[in-house]
C-alpha cells in the first residue's frame, strides 16, 4: 500500500510555525510582514488564488494588500504600480497574480519586481541564484514540493527524478532544485515535455516521478514503476455532473490506477496544492526579515 502524502495536514503544521514567529516579531516591536498582491482583470480562478492568498495573512497575522486593476490597464500603468510597491519601505513581497492581460507582457512585470520583493520567485536573479545554490526566493509550487520530501523523509540522494512538464513556474525549477547539492535533491534528473519521445518508458524509469504538465489523469500506472514516489503538481478544473459545484479538481496523476505501484503518492486535492500557499507566506516571511536580501 503507498502512503499517501497529506500536503494540508504538513502545510497546517507549517503554518501553525510561522504564526508564532510572527507572533514573536511583533511582540518584539517589529512589524508584521507585509504581502501585496496585483490582480488585473477577473479571472475566477485567479479571484480564488488571491483570495486564498489574502485569507491566509490573515490567519498568520500578515499585513496584506490587495491592489486591483481593470483588464485594460495598461502595461506602463502596471509596471509604475509595481514600482510604487518597490518604492516603499513597508511592503516585503510582491506577486502579480498570472495569467496578465494579452496586451501585458508578463516577463516584463516580473523584471520590473524587485528582487528583494520576488516572494514568487520568478525574477531571472532568483532564478540564476537558485541555479547556482545561491540564497534566493524559491517558487512557492517547487518549494513545496522539498519540503513535503523533507517532512516524510523521503531519500532524494542517488534517486532518478523524472519530472514532467518545463514549465518556468513549476517544471524548469523542479528540475534544477532536484539536482543540486541538497538534502533534498543530488537526483539524477530527467525533464521531459511535450515533444519527448518515448515518454512512458522514460517515466517508469524514474525512482521520483513529479508530475506538472497540465493535462488531467495523463501519467497510468504503466509510467509508473514499482515502489516509486509520485508527486502529482497538477491542478485542473474538469466537468462533474455529481458535484454541487459542476466541477471535480483532478491532477495529472491517474491516482486509483497508480497508487497501488507507490511508496509515496500526493493527492490532489490537499497534496502540493495546500504547500503553494504555505511557501509564499514563508518567502514572506523571509522578506521582512531580510534574511535572503538585507534590509536598507
Amino acid at each position: 500500500m503507498s502512503q499517501i502524502i497529506d500536503g494540508k495536514f504538513v502545510s497546517e503544521t507549517m503554518k501553525a510555525s510561522i504564526a508564532k514567529e510572527v507572533q514573536d516579531l511583533v511582540s518584539a516591536g517589529q512589524r508584521a510582514p507585509h504581502l501585496v498582491a496585483i490582480l488585473v482583470g477577473n479571472n475566477g480562478a485567479s479571484e480564488t488564488y488571491v483570495a486564498n492568498k489574502v485569507k491566509s495573512c490573515e490567519e498568520l497575522g500578515f499585513t496584506s494588500t490587495l491592489l486591483r486593476f481593470e483588464p485594460t490597464i495598461t502595461e506602463a500603468e502596471l509596471l509604475a504600480a509595481v514600482q510604487g510597491v518597490n518604492d516603499n519601505p513597508d511592503m516585503d513581497g510582491l506577486i502579480v497574480q498570472l495569467p496578465l492581460p494579452d496586451h501585458i507582457n508578463p516577463d516584463k512585470v516580473m523584471e520590473t519586481i524587485l528582487p528583494s520583493k520576488d516572494v514568487d520567485g520568478f525574477h531571472p536573479i532568483n532564478i540564476g541564484r537558485m541555479a547556482k545554490g545561491l540564497p534566493a526566493y524559491i517558487s512557492a509550487t517547487p518549494q513545496g514540493v522539498l519540503d513535503l520530501l523533507a517532512y516524510y523523509h523521503i531519500q532524494t540522494a542517488g534517486k532518478h527524478c523524472v519530472v514532467v512538464g518545463r514549465s518556468q513556474i513549476v517544471g524548469l525549477p523542479m528540475s534544477i532544485l532536484m539536482q543540486r547539492n541538497h538534502p533534498q535533491g543530488n537526483c539524477t534528473v530527467t525533464l521531459t515535455h511535450s515533444r519527448t519521445p518515448n515518454l512512458e518508458e522514460i517515466c517508469a524509469q524514474g525512482d521520483i516521478v513529479i508530475a506538472a504538465l497540465g493535462k488531467p489523469e495523463f501519467i497510468k500506472a504503466a509510467y509508473i514503476k514499482e515502489g516509486a514516489v509520485v508527486i502529482d503538481v497538477g491542478l485542473t478544473r474538469v466537468e462533474d455532473a455529481s458535484k454541487k459545484s459542476g466541477f471535480a479538481l483532478k491532477g495529472d496523476v491517474d491516482f486509483a490506477d497508480v497508487a497501488p505501484k507507490c511508496s509515496y503518492i500526493t493527492p490532489v486535492p490537499k497534496g502540493v496544492g495546500p504547500m503553494t500557499i504555505v511557501s509564499l507566506m514563508k518567502n514572506t516571511l523571509l522578506a521582512a526579515k531580510g534574511t535572503i536580501y538585507p534590509k536598507n
